[in-house]
Parts: structure tokens; sequence; C-alpha cells
């Protein structure tokens, strides 16, 4: 899809623009969203904010606990740590564009059925970084897992079985049944 192509349901008002906003386009999950965003406009408030996709979540706001992880071109990005502006022309997956309409993602799925998660709250940048992690090709020990997943906190400590679920789900992506 060009910017030619954008349609009505890919834009998005702002409930607050003014003088000071930027008007920028945006590709998330695929689709263009043209928006007007204040310079200093993180990603993550970009996501939120303005475009209502609330699934990346804002934890600390700092880069510390990687509950904003978000794709762009492919490679894990802290959201609250990128400027929205400099994400323009960029490819940016959220947790909403991972899965193929009511196919979840091999990560998503793995982590329901190794019980990944238990209050959820980091669970969106958890799935966002697993993706990465196995498409990166850091998944060949607990110890390697552990080390490229590091960025991502869990308070409710469900680590062991994030581990387990993505090397569950890099089998699955790999098309193997080694577990």
């Amino acid at each position: 899809m060009s910017i030619g192509e954008i349609t009505e349901q890919d834009t998005r008002t702002p409930e607050f623009s003014g003088p000071d906003h930027t008007l920028t386009t945006l590709r998330v999950n695929g689709h263009f969203y043209p928006v007007a965003l204040e310079p200093r406009a993180s990603l993550l408030d970009a996501l939120r904010e303005y475009l209502r996709l609330t699934g990346t979540k804002k934890g600390c706001d700092q880069g510390a606990c990687g509950a904003c992880t978000v794709l762009m071109d492919g490679r894990r990005e802290l959201s609250c740590l990128t400027l929205a502006l400099s994400a323009e022309g960029r490819e940016i997956t959220t947790i909403e564009g991972v899965a193929n309409g009511d196919q979840l993602h091999p990560v998503q799925r793995a982590f329901i059925d190794r019980d990944g998660l238990q209050c959820g709250y980091c669970t969106p940048g958890q799935i966002m970084s697993a993706i990465a992690c196995i498409e990166e090709g850091h998944t060949d020990s607990d110890e390697e897992i552990a080390e490229w997943m590091s960025g991502n906190i869990c308070r409710c400590a469900a680590y062991q079985n994030i581990r387990e679920a993505i090397k569950d789900a890099r089998d699955d992506m790999a098309g193997g049944d080694a577990k």
C-alpha cells in the first residue's frame, strides 16, 4: 500500500492538535496512519493516544522494563524512547499486528500453552521481543534466551514459562517438533 492508497478507515484525527504539531504518516501493522504529532511525542504515546492501539504498554517510560517493545523494520524498539516522528517511513509492528486474523502467532499460542504470563501487563512487550529473539536466532539455550530477553521485565517472575514458550514457538516456527 502506498501513501496514495490511504483509506478512510486508516486515518485518525488526533484529539489535540495545534500549531506546534507536525503532520506525519506512520505505517503500523501494514496500514498507513496520517497523524499530527508534537515533535516531542514518543512512538508509545503516538500508538496509544493518537492511534488508540493500546496493546503496547507504558511501564517505566524510561526504557528499563520492555513493556513498550514493538518491532520497527523487524527489529526490537523501545517505543517509549523513540520519537514518533523518527518512525516515519518505517514499518512498525505492534502486538495488534502479529496474529493473522483469528489465527494467533506461534509465539502468542506458545505463551498461552506454556502459561508464559500471569498478570499479563508485560506480555505484549515480551511477545514482541520473543518474536525478534527467535528471528534473530538467539534461542539455543535457556541462558541465551534469558540474555536476549533481559530487556523485558516480568514482575510476576514467569521467566521459566516464558523461556519454555519461546523454545516451543521457535520449534513451531521452524516446522520442527522437538521441544
